[in-house]
Formats: structure tokens, sequence, C-alpha cells
């Protein structure tokens, strides 16, 4: 029998003009769905999971609810001090996904924040507690599995045995300086490997991780900035491949562009790569906005593709990718060609309470998953302020969201077959 664990929704949580976080008893914690405040189900709470950070937001006042009448109210003084409060919002760690986000009123001079997600946080009985489920079993970037001694020196040796590798160098890099999770594991000789490829991109996706233009939210790493050779990749790929626990190696990451515009080096590497060995997946992450290619990747020997999506309705995602030369409709003629050659498809699903259980939007998604048949769903949460992504792909409520939890379960009762999860899976 499943118990709840907690007694009582938690304690409202506030930074003070310090920066320090404190909680206030007088108000309990709220969630926002797309800007509706919510009182959380107490079984939509978990530990603030190992490896995940608090952040302040500035120029925002936290939302609470009452303990007596479960209204919503501003806390919008500091019951403790003589300075105005500011929200917190926690970024859970990897294989976790969002339930509600942090609630809050911002205010007219407030900055745009980072690309981070922000989930609702609370406190109680000693610990913080957000709204939030795991969303995958596999400890692949789990906190505990990163001994940063142990990645320091194998990543030293590595380059060093590598220091001719380009990639090498550039994984390095990702790994030592941005705590890559992927560069970490590749270097740990373990699970997935990134293969990044492309400088170039054919978007120019609101919450671009890589590239952002000057006076907006700053970028979270630098992007590549050279296309590796197919004998770099593939000195990459291989022992990767042939030495690692449940091996992947995947084109496609945070530090790149589009691969799909490298797909003459991609084809080169995976028919090279295919020629050495048998063993492991070769996935590719992608906009999936060039089929041609795709179907060439796919003849050449590619395992699996991960299509990245806000929405599955085409005028919302054309909003946040701003796609240049390619539509909707060739997004799907890419999943379509993969689906075809017997390959499996991921939905990389960025996920925003509000936006994201919209009943249009759910609808919009059981019409995808009809027409394209997708294998899986990957639950990501989405790194954007999220009064900036409402406003930029024009959201409009027509009816109140379903709640992410009822969303969930409907999706697997519709289709029963579909999987949802966190990571790339791990084929052969």
């Amino acid at each position: 029998m499943h118990y709840p664990p907690l007694s009582r929704i938690p304690s409202l949580v506030f930074a003070n003009s310090h920066g320090e976080i404190l909680d206030y008893s007088g108000l309990r914690m709220a969630g926002s769905s797309a800007g509706t405040f919510s009182l959380p189900d107490i079984n939509d709470l978990i530990e603030l999971p190992e490896g995940s950070e608090l952040f302040v937001l500035p120029g925002r006042l936290p939302v609470g609810f009452e303990p007596d009448t479960d209204e919503a109210a501003l806390l919008d003084h500091n019951p403790y001090d003589n300075d105005q409060p500011q929200a917190v919002a926690a970024f859970m760690a990897p294989a976790y996904t969002a339930l509600y986000s942090a609630a809050y009123q911002t205010t007219a001079d407030a900055p745009v924040l980072p690309l981070f997600a922000y989930t609702a946080v609370g406190w109680a009985e000693g610990k913080f507690w957000v709204t939030g489920f795991r969303s995958d079993s596999e400890c692949r970037q789990d906190a505990s599995q990163f001994d940063q001694h142990k990645i320091n020196r194998k990543t030293r040796k590595l380059t060093k045995q590598y220091r001719h590798n380009r990639l090498v160098q550039h994984l390095g890099k990702c790994c030592l300086t941005y705590g890559c999770p992927a560069a970490r594991n590749y270097f740990l000789g373990r699970w997935e490997a990134p293969l990044p490829t492309s400088p170039r991109c054919n978007a120019s996706c609101i919450g671009c991780i890589s590239l952002q233009p000057s006076g907006c939210c700053p970028a979270t790493q630098d992007r590549i900035q050279f296309v590796p050779r197919p004998a770099e990749i593939v000195e990459v790929a291989v022992p990767h491949l042939e030495k690692a626990f449940k091996p992947i190696v995947s084109f496609g990451q945070g530090c790149e562009g589009e691969p799909l515009l490298q797909a003459e080096t991609l084809e080169k590497s995976i028919s090279l790569i295919r020629s050495e060995t048998q063993r492991g997946t070769i996935n590719l992450n992608s906009n999936a906005s060039l089929p041609e290619a795709v179907e060439r990747l796919v003849h050449a020997g590619l395992d699996s593709i991960r299509v990245s999506l806000n929405s599955a309705r085409p005028e919302y995602y054309e909003r946040y990718y701003r796609p240049k030369g390619y539509s909707f409709a060739d997004i799907k003629k890419s999943i379509s060609a993969v689906k075809k050659a017997g390959r499996h498809v991921s939905l990389n699903y960025f996920i925003l309470p509000g936006f994201t259980d919209d009943p249009q939007e759910f609808a919009g998604l059981c019409e995808l998953i009809d027409s394209c048949h997708p294998d899986l769903i990957q639950l990501r949460n989405l790194n954007l302020d999220p009064e900036l992504y409402l406003r930029t792909v024009q959201h409009l409520a027509d009816s109140a969201p379903l709640g992410l939890r009822k969303w969930l379960a409907r999706l697997h009762n519709l289709f029963p077959e579909l999987q949802t999860g966190y990571f790339n899976p791990s084929l052969h």
C-alpha cells in the first residue's frame, strides 16, 4: 500500500535580500500551471532529489496558500525582516519531471530568468520538497554515480591519449568545465557518449542552450566551433560501443546546432562505425528537419532518433523553434522514414505545467502519436523562463489544464504500447 510521504503540505519558502532561503509557516507552498496557482496534493510531493539546485528568482514575489482558507496569497514583505522577499524554485536533477512550476508574481523590473526549469518547492519536516516525480528508473545521471576524482583522472588520461583528436578535447571541456553528464559518462566508459558535430543550426530556438543573442539570457555552454572528421568520431565511438555498459553514442548535443546539417559527415561516420562493430546503439538527437538526410543515415546504420518538440501543434512549434527552411510536416516525414525502416523513435517532449497538459495540446499530441507511432516519449522539463515561453508561443488557454498526473494517465490509457521515460534507450 502507498502511504503519502508527508502529513501536511509544506510551508512556503522564500529568499531575503541576501539570498538566504527561509521558510514561512504562515503560508503553505503553491504550484503554478502557466500562471494558475494550485495547492499541491501531498502525493504530488517528493523530497528534493540529490543533485538538484535551488534558485532565487529576482523580481518575483512568492505566492502561497492561506492555511485556514486555502486561498492564494502574495507574500509581499519579509515576515522576519524589513526587506522584500524573493521567490525560490528548484532545478531538479535529471530523470525527474515537474508537476508544477514555482508560484510567483513578477514585478515590472524583473529580469528574464536563465535557461533552467523552475519547479515549485516547499519546506516540511526538516527537508525541501518539490512537486515532481521520477520519470526514469535508470541511474545514468544520478549525482551518486559521479566520483569527481575518478572523472578528473580518467578525463586527463583520455585527453592526453587522444591529444590529436579535437572531439575528445572538446568533450574534455564539456566534462570538466560544464559538468555535462553525458561527457562524464563517456570518460567513465559507460552508457551514453556524446558525439557533437555541428556548429550551425537551421532553427533559432528561444531556449537554445548553446547560442543566445546579445542582451538575452546567457547560453549555458559554448557551442562546438568545428566539424569533427569521421576518423575523429570513430575514434570516440567504436571503443565506447565495444567496451561500455549498455553502450549508446549520440549525435546531437546541447553544445551544438543541428547535426543533420552535417549529414555527410554523420553518414560516413556511421558507416565506418558499423564496419568495425555491430555492438551498441547509434542514436541521433535532432529536430528531424531534413527527411532525406534522415533516410540516408538510417540506411547507413542509424538505430534510433530522438526528435525534440516543445509542442505537437505546428503553430506553437514554429513560434518556439523559429525554423529556417523546414516545416512541421518535414518532422513527421522524418519520423515516418525511421519507423518504416523498423528503427526506434523517441519524442524529446518539453514539459511545462499548464501548457503541456492544456487539453488542446494534449489533443495535438494524441494526433501526432496516432499518425507517426513513436515508441517513447522522453519527459524533459522546459529550461526557459515560463512567462517568456508563454508570451513567445502566444499561449491562450480555452480551458483549465488537465494536471500532469491526469495527462500522463490518459496518455498511457490511450496508447498502452507507448513508453515514457527520460533517457535514450539502449537497444542492443
